[in-house]
């Protein structure tokens, strides 16, 4: 029988390592990470996933079922489902767990460098194995994929999702405000410049969330130097005073002087935001196609409904990325502990991967995966199915969200200062400043 989910949000620590060591003892260690089919029969037991997704999301929806599913044909599986849907919260039980060598079966990480180094001390399964092996490998987008990938090309994460990030807009307000759609990231300003002039709140931001004021500090760099200058930033191997980061500052510097941002926009939450943009108080909304139902359905207010539109990210004079690429992420992956693979868990693996795509895409959302098509919902505006297809014209290149690329402390201080410098409470020269000497204590 399924057990149902265990959600530890908020727990203590011990407790969940408590959790993780049900069915885990035998976690610590190594095994082969290129060893995707081992020998021996498949004898079901439990086995855990630590997830930092939302309990009654997509994602465990789907897994639910398809676990349930799996243990009609194999009595005595279990899927135990550990959730800590905060990412602050998830990673310090995350890392914590993995210092100990306590990591489950299955476990969500992003490509940082804390989880490129379990892969490098052979921790995690070769997932561009593993799906070759399990007849998967030209079943996913290359965007999923790369989007999962480490720096120098491989790939230890499965992806679950596959979303576009869009610059939400409201026609009727352009039009009002006798604006077009910006041709480039340059054009961001004089835009805002017009709509405030016209008594119009520019752009809705959730700025307590951090991330989302990130996303705009990733844009001029991606157009200008591509997914690498990024890459090295993490690493040390490039400064915030190098081209790319004192552009992105500038511009930074220059939405906030021409009033972009709704006032007290540090203080507004997710929910907020959007409801600014879908009540039609704002003209631009960057969010992505997880929010489909409430952007492009009958549950969006008739009054804006007709007007809503989007556009991709901008471009810059002399991009090196193109007009296709922005940011398309495959959420966060699920790495898959290589000490515990055994024949189980590559069963259960290869049932849910074939299982997943067609559950999911029939929830109305993009599944990571092609050769699949998405259910339109019954009550989806035109610009539902528009934006779905928009996902069959995406480049390789990512602009990859800088706060799953950097290291907390670096990213926690890169949220602080953005924000004062949006505000004109610091200048991109103090900005820069400060950046660059948190670089230098975080990274080295």
């Amino acid at each position: 029988m399924f057990t149902t989910k265990r959600i530890a949000t908020g727990i203590a620590l011990a407790a969940a390592v408590t959790l993780v060591l049900t069915g885990c003892a035998s976690s610590s260690g190594a095994g082969d990470p290129t060893d995707v089919d081992p020998e021996g029969e498949i004898e079901p037991r439990a086995i855990s996933w630590l997830l930092s997704r939302p309990a009654d999301g997509g994602v465990i929806t789907a897994m639910e079922q398809i676990a349930e599913e799996y243990a009609v044909e194999n009595p005595g599986f279990e899927l135990e489902l550990i959730t800590t849907p905060d990412r602050p919260s998830y990673i310090q039980k995350y890392e914590t767990l993995a210092a100990a060598n306590r990591l489950p079966e299955l476990f969500d990480t992003d490509a940082t460098p804390f989880a490129q180094k379990l892969a490098e001390q052979g921790r995690m399964l070769d997932v561009d194995l593993l799906l070759e092996d399990l007849g998967f490998a030209d079943d996913y987008r290359e965007a999923a994929l790369n989007y999962q990938r480490f720096d120098d090309g491989s790939l230890y994460m499965v992806p679950f999702e596959f979303q576009l990030e869009f610059f939400w807009y409201n026609s009727g307000l352009f039009d009002e405000a006798g604006v077009e759609v910006p041709a480039t990231l340059d054009d961001f300003a004089p835009m805002c410049e017009a709509l405030r002039a016209n008594g119009i709140t520019p752009i809705a931001l959730d700025g307590a969330d951090g991330w989302p004021l990130e996303r705009y500090m990733a844009y001029y760099p991606f157009r200008q130097a591509g997914p690498e200058y990024v890459q090295e930033l993490k690493l040390g191997e490039a400064s915030f005073s190098d081209a790319p980061g004192r552009a992105a500052a500038e511009w930074l510097y220059g939405l906030g002087q021409a009033g972009c941002f709704q006032e007290g926009f540090s203080s507004t939450g997710y929910a907020d935001a959007q409801a600014q943009f879908t009540s039609g108080r704002a003209a631009v909304y960057n969010i992505g196609t997880w929010e489909l139902t409430n952007l492009a359905t009958d549950n969006l207010d008739a009054g804006v409904r007709d007007a809503i539109d989007y556009f991709t990210l901008p471009t810059i004079e002399g991009a090196v990325t193109a007009d296709n690429e922005y940011v398309t992420p495959s959420g966060i992956g699920m790495a898959v502990n290589s000490s515990t693979y055994d024949p189980l868990v590559r069963d259960f693996l290869r049932y849910a991967l074939e299982r997943y795509p067609s559950m999911v895409a029939e929830s109305g959302a993009l599944s990571p995966t092609v050769g699949v098509d998405t259910t339109i919902p019954d009550n989806a505006t035109p610009l539902y199915s528009r934006a779905i297809e928009q996902a069959d014209n995406v480049g390789p290149a990512i602009a990859m969200p800088w706060d799953t690329q950097l290291d907390p402390a670096t990213n926690t201080r890169l949220q602080q200062e953005l924000t004062l410098l949006v505000q004109g409470d610091i200048t991109p020269d103090e900005f820069i400043e400060t950046m660059d000497a948190a670089l230098t204590e975080n990274v080295g």
